[in-house]
C-alpha cells in the first residue's frame, strides 16, 4: 500500500522516534497524521494533528477511536525503558509497569482500530519492537520482558487480522540515536533510517523489518546451536 493520500495515527509521537514518524509521513504525502501523546501540547509538528493518548488509559483509548474513524494505518511506537536485575525483588513493578506500557498498550490500540481498518479496507499495524524481543542484555531484563510478549502479541494479531486484509509488520531495532540511548556508548542508527525502512516496508507489504545489522545479527543466530540469547553478546 501507498503512504501518500493515506491517514495515520502514530502513538508516542512527541519525541524520538515517534515525531520522526510524523514528520516522515507528512513529507510523504499522507492525507493526514494523528500525532498522539499523554500531551497533545507537546506536539509542535506543522501540518500535524495531535490528539491525547494515554496508551495506558482505556478511556483515552476509546475516546481515540472515536475521533479518528478515518485511520488506515497505526504506527504503535510509544514505549518505555527501565534499568534493574530481575533476581531483584523491586524490580517487578517495573516489569508490571512496561508489560503495561510496551506490550498491553499496542495491544489496546490494536484491538479498538482493528475494526477501523477493515471498515476503511484493511491497511496496516506497525508495532516498533526491538532487537531486545530476542534477548537480554544485563539490566535489561523488564524491558526485554515486555518487548518478548509484545513481539509474541505481534504475530497472533498477524494471523488473526490477516483475513481482514490488514498488514502487520513487527520492526526489531537496535540502538536507535534518541533521547532513550543517549547515555549508550554503542553504534546507533539514526531515527530518519529507521522511518524510511519501515515506511518502504510497508508499501512493498513485509511482515518484518530488521534495520541494522545488529538486528540482522541476532536474528540470524537464533537458528544456530549457540542463538544470542544464550551466548550473550
Amino acid at each position: 500500500m501507498q503512504i501518500k493520500d493515506k491517514v495515520v495515527l502514530v502513538t508516542g509521537a512527541n519525541r524520538g522516534l515517534g515525531k520522526q514518524f510524523v514528520k516522515s509521513l507528512l513529507q510523504a504525502g499522507a492525507a493526514k497524521v494523528y500525532a498522539a501523546a499523554r500531551d497533545p501540547g507537546s506536539i509542535d509538528i506543522p501540518g500535524a494533528q495531535a490528539i491525547r493518548l494515554d496508551v495506558t488509559n482505556a478511556e483515552d483509548i476509546a475516546a481515540a477511536a472515536a475521533a479518528c474513524g478515518d485511520v488506515q494505518i497505526v504506527i504503535n511506537n510509544a514505549g518505555a525503558v527501565t534499568h534493574g536485575l530481575l533476581t531483584d525483588a523491586a524490580s517487578t513493578p517495573s516489569v508490571r509497569d512496561l508489560l503495561e506500557i510496551n506490550t498491553f498498550g499496542p495491544l489496546a490500540i490494536t484491538q479498538a482500530f482493528a475494526p477501523i481498518l477493515k471498515r476503511n479496507g484493511g491497511g496496516a499495524v506497525v508495532n516498533i519492537l526491538s532487537v531486545l524481543s530476542w534477548l537480554a542484555l544485563p539490566g535489561s531484563g523488564a524491558y526485554h520482558v515486555s518487548k518478548a510478549a509484545a513481539w509474541a502479541a505481534t504475530n497472533a494479531l498477524r494471523a488473526e487480522l490477516r483475513e481482514q486484509g490488514t498488514l502487520v509488520v513487527a520492526v526489531h531495532p537496535g540502538y536507535i540515536d534518541t533521547d532513550m540511548t543517549a547515555k549508550i556508548d554503542a553504534p546507533k542508527i539514526s531515527p530518519l533510517d529507521v522511518v524510511n525502512q519501515v515506511l518502504a516496508a510497508v508499501e512493498t507489504n513485509q511482515e518484518e523489518v530488521l534495520v541494522d545489522e545488529t538486528g540482522r545479527a541476532v536474528k540470524r543466530s537464533l537458528s544456530t546451536d549457540t542463538p544470542i540469547y544464550i551466548t550473550g553478546i
